[in-house]
C-alpha cells in the first residue's frame, strides 16, 4: 500500500542507512588505528588479556633494564677483581725474589710497598653508581648482592620476581678485598695466616680504621727465609680466594647476559600475542570497509527512491 503520510520504504532505508552508518565508523577506526580490539567494548575477554600482558611487558622492560645495571656493577667488580689479582702475582714474584740470594731487600721491598698501594687503589676505585663490591665498611656489606632477573606471574595472577644473587661471604670471611676493620676481607684478613699455621698473622694491607691491627707485608734486612715462605704461601691462599671470587662474578655475568637475551625473547613473544589478540588484519578491514561502503551508497539510492514515490502519487492526483 502505498502512503502520503507513512513512507514504509523510507523509514526501512533510514534504520539501514543507520546501521550502515555505525559499520563504517567502526571499519574505519578499525583502519585508521590498527586495531580491532581497542576498548573493552569491542571483546572484553581479548581487551583484558591485552591489557594485562602489556602491563606485564612493562615489568619485563623494567627488569631489563635492572639487568642492564646489575651487569655494569658485575663487570665493574670482575675487572677490579682481575686487576687486584695481576698485583697479587706480581707481589708473590718479588717476594720470591727476595729468598734469592744477593737480593736488593730495601729495592724489592719498595716495589712491594707501591703495589700494595696500587691493590688499595683497585679497590677503592671500582664502585659503580656509588657502589663498591670490593670494599667493606661494616657487617650492613655482608648481605648478598641481590640482581633483579626477571618478572613472571602465576596461573593465579600472582606475581613473583626472579631474583639473582651473588655471596659475599667465603670460607674464611668475605669476599670483599678490603675490610675497613681489619677482620674480614681477602686482603685484610689474618685468617688466610692462620690457615697455613703462620707465627706471624700476616696481611697484605689493614683496613683504615684499625691500620695497624695485623702484621702487612713487608720485607727487610732482618726478614727471615721462613717470614718471605710464609709469606709466600698466604698471597697465594689469597690469590685462591680472589680467582674463586672473580669466577663467581664470571659465571654471574654470563647468567645475567643469558638472562636479558631470554627477557628480551620473551617481550617479543608477548608483543605478538597481545597482536594476535588485539591487531587489525588490514587487508580484511580495508575490504571489509569498502564493502560497507558500498552498500551504504546502495542505501542512499533506495532511500532516494523511496522517498520520491510519495510525489509519484501526488502526481498523479494532479
Amino acid at each position: 500500500m502505498t502512503s502520503i503520510n507513512t513512507n514504509a520504504s523510507a523509514i526501512a532505508a533510514v534504520d539501514i542507512l543507520r546501521a550502515q552508518g555505525a559499520k563504517v565508523l567502526n571499519a574505519q577506526q578499525e583502519v585508521a588505528t590498527g586495531y580491532r580490539v581497542k576498548t573493552a567494548s569491542d571483546n572484553a575477554a581479548y581487551w583484558s588479556i591485552a591489557t594485562q600482558m602489556k602491563s606485564d611487558n612493562k615489568a619485563l622492560s623494567a627488569a631489563e633494564d635492572s639487568l642492564a645495571f646489575g651487569a655494569a656493577a658485575v663487570d665493574v667488580a670482575y675487572t677490579g677483581f682481575n686487576q687486584a689479582i695481576d698485583v697479587i702475582r706480581d707481589i708473590r714474584n718479588k717476594l720470591l725474589t727476595a729468598l734469592g740470594a744477593g737480593a736488593e731487600i730495601d729495592k724489592i721491598n719498595a716495589e712491594i710497598q707501591e703495589l700494595r698501594d696500587q691493590l688499595r687503589t683497585v679497590a677503592d676505585e671500582t664502585s659503580f653508581n656509588g657502589e663498591n663490591w670490593l670494599v667493606r665498611d661494616d657487617a650492613s656489606d655482608d648481605k648478598d648482592r641481590e640482581l633483579v632477573g626477571s618478572f613472571r606471574r602465576a596461573s593465579d595472577g600472582s606475581v613473583e620476581v626472579k631474583i639473582l644473587r651473588y655471596s659475599m661471604t667465603n670460607a674464611l670471611g668475605t669476599n670483599h678485598l678490603i675490610d675497613e676493620n681489619s677482620q674480614v676481607g681477602i686482603l685484610t684478613n689474618p685468617a688466610y695466616a692462620a690457615a697455613i699455621g703462620a707465627g706471624t698473622d700476616w696481611v697484605m694491607l689493614n683496613g683504615r680504621n684499625d691500620p695497624t691491627a695485623h702484621t702487612e707485608f713487608a720485607v727487610s734486612q732482618s726478614t727471615t727465609d721462613v717470614d718471605i715462605t710464609e709469606m709466600m704461601e698466604v698471597s697465594d691462599n689469597m690469590l685462591e680466594a680472589m680467582i674463586e671470587a672473580s669466577s663467581n662474578l664470571g659465571a654471574l655475568n654470563k647468567r645475567i647476559e643469558m638472562q636479558n637475551d631470554f627477557v628480551k625473547d620473551l617481550q617479543d613473544t608477548q608483543d605478538r600475542g597481545v597482536g594476535r589478540m588485539v591487531d587489525s588484519n588490514l587487508d580484511i578491514a580495508s575490504s571489509r570497509l569498502r564493502a560497507v561502503e558500498a552498500q551504504r551508497s546502495l542505501t542512499i539510492s533506495a532511500l532516494s527512491i523511496a522517498n520520491s514515490q510519495p510525489l509519484t502519487m501526488l502526481s498523479l492526483l494532479q
